[in-house]
């Protein structure tokens, strides 16, 4: 399918804007240009912040969704924003979260973890991953139910809600029951036919993932563990089931498709859904291209069906 005609000419209304001169810069350029995209605010049931203690407190974000009924236990997502590690925040992801909860019927706890490159590998994932227990561990006091828990991530956030079920298999963690991977990030390569195809010229770039992995790893080597890469993993068996979303015109395209059919290999049930016409980051898009709403339109009944009592 061709590029969708609206993000196609937002490609070239931006395409020759000037590079951020810092990180600094380049976090605010990012908070300001998704921004713009979100469209009107979705509304929920409640929106409540919590704070898991620890020697570093983390905030997690709670979306009850739209119609939720307030005497019954809920599902629930652990959600790990994306933005390669080093950009985006909590609030940023707040319209996404909002319209990810009532697609999807489930509470959204959306984690404020630690970024790189000041918080390298392995704390956004440590951090996520502590998010994930404590949830777990209050289900019953945060109105969910701990059997229908699942983790979920878009871009590096779905590299860390793939790393933290692969830890909560590893060291008797949470029992998860679902994964929901938004064109996630997955190997520490740059090889791939999409990598090749889509190098430039579709907002994400090769070199913007070169930097991300840079700044996210402590050195190369750390990109053949299966913690910072899921991809490496040794085997998949037994992890929850999979919900893999991947973009068309996205250099993460086939390392999204490559680890559904790693996980189906394993023994895993995995759906892989590929998004037409959409580049990285459409979660950001409902305000642009009305087919983004496609991200939800699949997400929603895959985690419903997923989830249901």
């Amino acid at each position: 399918m061709s590029l969708d005609p609206l993000i196609a000419a937002w490609l070239e209304q931006t395409r020759d804007a000037p590079p951020p001169a810092s990180l600094a810069d380049l976090r605010a350029a990012t908070e300001t240009g998704l921004r713009q995209l979100h469209g009107p605010l979705e509304e929920v049931a409640s929106v409540r912040d919590y704070i898991v203690p620890g020697e570093h407190p983390l905030t997690v974000r709670a979306y009850v969704p739209a119609g939720a009924d307030a005497g019954q236990l809920l599902p629930a997502i652990v959600f790990a924003h994306g933005g390669g590690w080093c950009l985006c925040s909590l609030d940023l992801y707040d319209n996404p979260c909002r319209a990810l909860a009532n697609a999807t019927g489930s509470v959204i706890f959306s984690v404020d973890y630690r970024l790189a490159p000041e918080h390298k590998f392995p704390v956004p994932l440590e951090d996520f991953y502590r998010a994930l227990c404590w949830v777990a561990d209050k289900a019953p006091a945060l109105g969910i139910d701990a059997k229908r828990l699942a983790v979920g991530g878009d871009s590096a956030g779905g590299n860390l809600a793939a790393a933290a079920a692969l830890m909560a298999r590893d060291q008797a963690g949470p029992a998860l029951a679902h994964q929901l991977l938004l064109y996630p990030a997955l190997d520490f390569a740059f090889d791939t036919a999409s990598y090749q195809r889509y190098a430039e010229g579709h907002s994400l770039t090769r070199e913007a993932m070169r930097f991300c992995w840079s700044a996210y790893l402590n050195d190369p080597a750390d990109g053949a563990n299966a913690h910072a890469a899921p991809m490496r993993a040794g085997s998949l068996k037994d992890l929850p089931p999979a919900t893999v979303l991947v973009c068309e015109y996205d250099p993460l395209h086939d390392e999204g498709v490559a680890y559904a059919q790693r996980l189906r290999d394993d023994g895993v049930a995995a759906q892989c859904v590929r998004l037409d016409g959409m580049i990285h980051a459409s979660i950001h898009m409902l305000g642009l291209a009305p087919k983004a709403r496609g991200l939800f339109d699949v997400a929603g009944p895959a985690m419903r069906t997923a989830l249901a009592a």
